[in-house]
């Protein structure tokens, strides 16, 4: 059990950081290109703020992705799983809490796989809430520009 919750802090730790490094440099790219201030006349146009959304929503399922590889990454060394398509599948079904539930770990490291799950869901969430406020300034921006371009 001692191991279980070690690796888990471990994993934790890392995800955590491995998702911040994500979202400030994500948050660096929109501030160096002015996202949302209003103020650049790149802005003017209103398709920009939907590439936008859609450009930080494919940054948030690259930053997803590594931390189940990394999950999946551990599963693999601890030998785990036959596979590593086997850990990468059951990683995937943990950190994002579906838990299909054809494969499983052994009783040994199943707390650690539990821990996972939670892990997953506090980093999606965050990533929810940081779209969330990326979308509601962009959606101001859009406002203004409505309101600029009336006929």
């Amino acid at each position: 059990m001692l191991a279980n919750l070690l690796l888990a802090m471990v994993m934790i730790v890392v995800t955590t950081v491995t998702h911040l490094v994500f979202l400030t440099g994500l948050t660096w790219v929109m501030h160096k290109r002015k996202v949302g201030e209003g103020d650049d006349a790149e802005e003017d146009h209103i398709l920009r703020p939907s590439l936008v959304i859609v450009l930080v929503v494919l940054g948030l399922f690259f930053a997803h992705a590594v931390e189940i590889l990394m999950y999946a990454g551990l599963y693999h060394f601890l030998d785990i799983f036959e596979t590593f398509e086997t850990a990468l599948y059951f990683s995937t079904g943990t950190f994002t809490t579906v838990g299909f539930g054809e494969v499983v770990a052994g009783p040994d490291w199943r707390l650690l796989t539990a821990i996972e799950s939670a892990n997953g869901f506090i980093l999606i969430g965050w990533s929810t809430a940081f779209l969330i406020g990326l979308t509601a300034k962009l959606r101001a921006v859009e406002h203004r520009w409505m309101k600029g371009h009336k006929d």
